[in-house]
């Protein structure tokens, strides 16, 4: 039978009690202890192979494996200054392992001395997700989510003193992924005490959707959702005859989103006269950059906008189209200290490309963007 109190005597490796220690001694929950000063099965076992000789003969016979006998003998003799890369009899400054040729600059961080200094961030954020395309609809729960979580992650960046622009594409949905960036980014900064300047959300039309040329003007693919629904059912019940070109264009645009099909891909593959070319994208995003860069200037620079455009951007950055962005998923595009370069990140790939000149840009009054107004002023 046990004693009363505090429960049963501490118990040693075998069961027994341990009457080298006090039961006063004993903290409450710690666990018995065995102390053993020789060397694990596993090392000791080590320690005697590499002492006793080997029974086939010296270190270096023929049956042990080459990279076996070169261990053996760059741990018998111990670092070298010979083992560090030399390049025509100097010393690259570097270790081995920095200077393997196995190893890129795509896994291999820079060293301090040589990383270049970074200006501007700037973040090209896709909305969260959306209601819906066919109106100006704006967040789902899910899609507020999103974004209220991305700003948080942005805040990891974000130092004391830094000033952050908040910038999105003259859209609900856009508006209210900025909205949710920036509450996001307020949390998380409280959270790691720091103190920086978050400005106010702009609506800025240089980081809006790729557009349409309607009779009306160039509108936003989705906000000419309802002219072409409203025309093309004109069509279809009145019979007028042969239908506009942008008519046509965008029918075949919508009937791939409503087929499941990726709506995007054709936009960036197949010539269309009435849609905004993917380029003139490009050259908006890098105007609108520009001009926050010299209106109001900051650390960091959060855009809320669309998937074509980034995806565009994208593609134009790295050769290749690497797909569509995700709900807040964003490219990353770091302004290097000259204005000369900037180095573009997507989906863990980056790639340095030269900023363009202000010429290259469109100008800022220019809302066209070189489409048509009326189908009636292409020659």
């Amino acid at each position: 039978m046990t004693g009363t109190g505090d429960g049963p005597p501490p118990a040693g490796v075998n069961g027994s009690a341990r009457p080298d220690r006090p039961r006063a001694d004993l903290p409450r929950g710690d666990l018995p202890r065995t102390e053993r000063p020789d060397a694990p099965a596993y090392l000791t076992r080590y320690q005697s192979r590499g002492a006793a000789p080997g029974p086939d003969g010296p270190a270096d016979d023929a049956d042990v494996p080459l990279y076996l006998r070169r261990f053996r003998e760059r741990q018998a003799r111990g670092a070298e200054p010979d083992d560090l890369p030399r390049w025509n009899g100097e010393e690259l400054g570097v270790t081995r392992a920095w200077a393997d040729v196995t190893r890129t600059k795509e896994i291999v961080p820079e060293r301090r001395d040589q990383m270049a200094t970074v200006v501007t961030d700037v973040y090209l954020v896709r909305h969260g997700e959306t209601q819906g395309y066919s109106s100006e609809s704006g967040l789902t729960p899910l899609g507020s989510w999103q974004a209220h979580r991305r700003g948080q992650e942005i805040a990891r960046r974000v130092q004391t003193g830094h000033r952050v622009i908040m910038a999105c594409a003259p859209t609900n949905r856009a508006r209210q992924t900025a909205e949710h960036l920036r509450r996001g980014l307020a949390d998380n900064l409280r959270l790691f005490g720091r103190g920086a300047e978050v400005s106010a959300i702009t609506a800025m039309p240089e980081f809006g959707n790729f557009a349409v040329a309607t009779p009306d003007g160039p509108r936003d693919v989705t906000a000419a959702f309802r002219l072409y629904h409203r025309e093309m059912e004109k069509y279809e019940r009145i019979g007028l005859g042969e239908r506009p070109g942008w008519l046509v264009e965008i029918d075949r645009f919508w009937r791939v989103q409503q087929g499941g099909g990726d709506p995007i891909t054709c936009w960036l593959s197949l010539p269309m006269m009435y849609f905004e070319p993917p380029i003139s994208c490009v050259r908006r995003f890098w105007a609108g950059i520009q001009r926050v860069r010299q209106e109001t200037p900051g650390q960091s620079v959060v855009v809320a906008t669309h998937s074509g455009p980034i995806r565009a951007f994208a593609t134009w950055a790295m050769g290749y189209d690497p797909g569509e962005p995700f709900n807040a998923e964003f490219v990353r595009v770091r302004l290097i200290e000259g204005g000369v370069t900037a180095l573009i990140t997507y989906r863990n790939r980056v790639q340095e490309m030269r900023v363009p000149s202000p010429a290259d840009l469109p100008a800022a009054e220019d809302t066209r963007f070189g489409l048509p107004a009326r189908e009636d002023t292409l020659v």
